[in-house]
């Protein structure tokens, strides 16, 4: 067995991934994903929404060129494609392999969706609420 890492590393962990969190990303001209768990059901639910990315890197609305707010629209958008499945890398494989088209153009973004829907995929085994990053 393995000594767990001391609260020194974890912290130091923490601290690296707070300041990875800040560097600038650029968005997927491909489009955004919301990511939902469905405990009633006991799957993880994908939303695919389309986007376009202005001069200034800020994703619009393809129908209306508004900047899409991250604090919520000024209505609901309809989810281009919903993918449900009972675990993260059943969704992974639907969203990523096959004859496609997939819905990610951006090795970036198909990394950061793998880590969340695996986070997503351990509050739904543990009953708990999820919130995407």
């Amino acid at each position: 067995m393995h000594q767990p890492l001391s609260p020194e590393q974890q912290r130091e962990r923490a601290a690296l991934d707070a300041k990875l969190s800040q560097r600038f990303i650029a968005l997927d001209p491909a489009g955004y994903f919301l990511i939902k768990v469905d405990h009633e059901a006991g799957e993880l639910v994908v939303e695919h929404f389309g986007n376009g990315i202005d001069e200034r890197g800020l994703a619009t609305d393809p129908d209306t060129g508004e900047v899409i707010s991250c604090r919520g629209s000024s209505g609901p958008r309809q989810p281009l494609a919903i993918w449900r499945a009972r675990t993260a890398k059943e969704l992974g494989i639907a969203l990523s392999e096959g004859e496609g088209p997939h819905p990610l153009s951006r090795l970036d973004h198909a990394l950061y969706l793998g880590r969340e829907l695996q986070r997503a995929e351990q509050c739904l085994l543990a009953g708990l609420d999820y919130i995407q990053d």
